[in-house]
């Protein structure tokens, strides 16, 4: 389907609106923060609520495509603390964690919908105690998934569980593997792997 110029102005006037979506969206931020926190973590959605980013990051209304909203608890981790028992001097209970909040919300869906792949998420909300990505899931064996040239390689069996391998756009961020030249050079093809590598 072709693109007309009014459909372009429409992408391209939502994603100014989410550039302040408290500002613009006003109430209905609100009530849709006030309605998903009594939600559960993982919801399915019959359609994206950034139809602009959704599409960007391969969306399409088709069949084998499934979107998700996931919440996210925000704030620092810590490890319970120990009252017996010998430890680590060095031991700290606050646990450094080297993933965001969206690549953890993508891990999280894909463990509960094993059978499909996380093609990408945004982030659309948050609050003093959440963070709400929106994920989205292919069906990678679905006949209209193979038939689409764009995402017919999800069908091939070197991209199972791509996201908890850090294949996915939020999981490269998060590494550290959307910076390239001076700075980067113990970033690839990955931390430990550089690491134990011959000098």
């Amino acid at each position: 389907m072709q693109i007309t110029g009014i459909q372009m102005g429409i992408y391209k006037y939502i994603g100014e609106m989410w550039k302040k979506p408290k500002a613009n969206l006003g109430g209905l931020y609100k009530e849709r923060l006030i309605k998903w926190r009594k939600e559960d973590s993982v919801v399915k959605i019959e359609r994206p609520t950034r139809l602009d980013r959704a599409r960007s990051l391969g969306y399409r209304a088709k069949v084998g495509i499934v979107m998700y909203r996931v919440r996210v608890k925000r704030g620092g981790r810590k490890r319970e603390q120990r009252k017996k028992g010998r430890r680590s001097k060095t031991q700290r209970r606050v646990k450094i964690v080297g993933m965001s909040y969206q690549w953890i919300a993508e891990q999280r869906v894909q463990r509960k919908h094993a059978n499909m792949e996380v093609l990408n998420s945004y982030p659309v909300a948050k609050d003093g105690i959440y963070a709400w990505f929106e994920v989205i899931m292919v069906d990678p064996y679905k006949s209209e998934i193979k038939s689409d040239p764009k995402l017919a390689w999800l069908k091939f069996r070197k991209h199972t569980n791509r996201v908890f391998r850090g294949k996915t756009s939020a999981a490269r961020k998060s590494r550290g593997l959307s910076k390239k030249g001076m700075g980067a050079e113990k970033l690839r093809p990955s931390r430990r792997s550089n690491k134990s590598r011959s000098k």
